[in-house]
């Protein structure tokens, strides 16, 4: 394999999560009189961190969200978790794969370290990451599309970007591993390839990606 580290993204990647949560931030939003369609969660926020909500809101309307607007949110979107989040499909046969070759590999989220840790626990696949692989736009302040996170993860497992490799599933993700000069393989579960735009290539299955990184 010609990378150091694969870096991965969480939501959409890892695990199945952002139909559940952008159903539930959809819904919310609409519930505060922000009329916000599935569709346009997914195409707002998708891959960015809860204050991205917080921004275009504001700028769109001159209002702030409530105060308790992220922990309601978590609450809501953990409840949801506990109910319907499942792996992605081939993600713990590509894990046990890299772990045979003996390459090495973290997963760098725009979502909390309790978000990460509830959907590891729920699907199982917590038993693939140490805490010290697990890196989330809190550690750097500043979310996707801002590469500071994989820089960040990439310093600390100590690793050069030239050499880092991020899989990720949205246009702000790709913008962010770009930014931070590192290879990215677009995932195209839910965007379109034309929507992943500058990634190294394109794949619709777990079971490509070994061939891919190669």
């Amino acid at each position: 394999m010609r990378y150091e580290l694969v870096i991965f993204d969480n939501d959409g990647v890892l695990v199945d999560s952002e139909p559940i949560a952008n159903t539930v931030l959809s819904g919310y939003l609409t519930e505060l009189g922000h009329p916000t369609s599935y569709e346009e969660s997914l195409r707002d926020y998708m891959g960015s961190a809860v204050h991205r909500i917080h921004d275009l809101i504001k700028e769109r309307t001159g209002r702030l969200l409530p105060e308790d607007f992220d922990s309601t949110l978590s609450t809501r979107t953990f409840a949801a978790f506990q109910q319907e989040l499942v792996a992605v499909d081939g993600v713990e046969e590509l894990l046990g794969k890299l772990v045979a070759d003996g390459v090495d590999y973290c997963v760098a989220s725009s979502g909390s370290h309790e978000r990460i840790r509830v959907g590891h626990r729920k699907t199982g696949i917590d038993q693939w990451f140490e805490e010290e692989w697990i890196f989330s736009s809190e550690d750097v302040g500043r979310g996707k599309p801002a590469p500071d996170l994989f820089l960040h993860a990439a310093e600390r497992m100590g690793v050069a970007p030239e050499r880092c490799v991020v899989i990720e599933d949205s246009p702000l993700g790709v913008e962010a591993a770009r930014a931070a000069g590192m290879d990215v393989y677009g995932f195209t579960s839910m965007v379109p390839a034309d929507r992943l735009v500058g990634v190294t290539a394109h794949f619709s299955d777990m079971s490509q990606l070994p061939q891919l990184l190669a």
